[in-house]
């Protein structure tokens, strides 16, 4: 038979990864719920700090405003233990994802920002700055994290059979303890963000709690019974719910909620007006 003209593309093995980290994420008992949130006063306060020639982007906003979240409801973050147990953390480790280029093609890669409820805007935005930095070299660098695994630990996991793969990583990350060591207790993606539709992205993650954002949309919405255009972000948020049931998760949203779209009022300290960072 002959074949149509095509070309044949070699991916990284930083997606073989990607692809054990999705049979995971195929386990998990996620309840998921798509949200507008009014992110108006949020932008204009991000830009009035870049203004003053403070290191901040929205994006890092919004990690510290899902911890300060996270930190009010810590259940949420939780991870299964042994027997019916959980483990409620009071550090809030949160995973976010970096564009970076391995061999050629643009991958996602993880950086892990550990203690994200300590830190302040700034202190978030430089880390993710530092990880868009970092040069890529070869397979140890698929994690951006200080603390991860050697080359030669990385190239002999990528050269096992599936199978075994799977049965490593879910051996290491049984224990809660180990699996917020490596990856954290919570993940939030912008793949979402890239387009310019009024959309949800609805993701797969192997995280108990994941967060993703789509894009922002200007809308008409109502503030104070009057109608007005603001720019509304679609976020959707993941719950496991092995660990958190449903009304508990509803009421983290709406701390969330509130959060985002109220930044001079309960959204990160360090960004109420007048207030001092740190």
């Amino acid at each position: 038979m002959k074949r149509s003209r095509h070309e044949v593309i070699r991916y990284p093995a930083s997606r073989v990864g990607t692809i054990d980290l999705g049979l995971f994420a195929l386990r998990k008992h996620h309840i998921a719920g798509l949200l507008e949130i009014d992110v108006t006063d949020a932008i204009a306060e991000v830009r009035r700090r870049k203004a003053e020639g403070r290191p901040v982007s929205f994006f890092s906003w919004i990690v510290k405003a899902i911890s300060g979240a996270i930190e009010e409801s810590r259940y949420v973050h939780a991870l299964k233990g042994r027997g019916n147990t959980t483990v409620v953390f009071d550090d809030v480790d949160i995973s976010v994802m970096v564009e970076k280029v391995v061999d050629g093609v643009r991958v996602p890669l993880p950086l892990l920002i550990r203690g994200t409820n300590a830190k302040t805007v700034e202190e978030i935005h430089a880390e993710i700055q530092a990880a868009q930095r970092l040069r890529v070299k070869d397979e140890s660098d698929y994690v951006l994290s200080n603390g991860s695994p050697s080359r030669l630990a990385m190239r002999l996991y990528y050269a096992l059979p599936q199978p075994v793969r799977l049965f490593l990583l879910r051996t290491m990350l049984r224990s809660p303890h180990r699996s917020k060591a490596m990856m954290g207790t919570a993940i939030i993606t912008s793949a979402g963000a890239a387009g310019h539709l009024a959309a949800w992205v609805i993701p797969r993650s192997m995280h108990n709690l994941c967060f993703a954002l789509g894009s922002i949309a200007k809308k008409p919405w109502v503030v104070s019974n009057s109608v007005e255009v603001r720019d509304i972000l679609h976020l959707t948020v993941l719950v496991n719910h092995d660990v958190v049931d449903g009304v508990p998760a509803a009421r983290f949203i709406a701390r969330l909620a509130d959060r985002l779209q109220s930044p001079g009022g309960r959204g990160p300290r360090e960004l109420r007006p007048g207030a001092a960072a740190g």
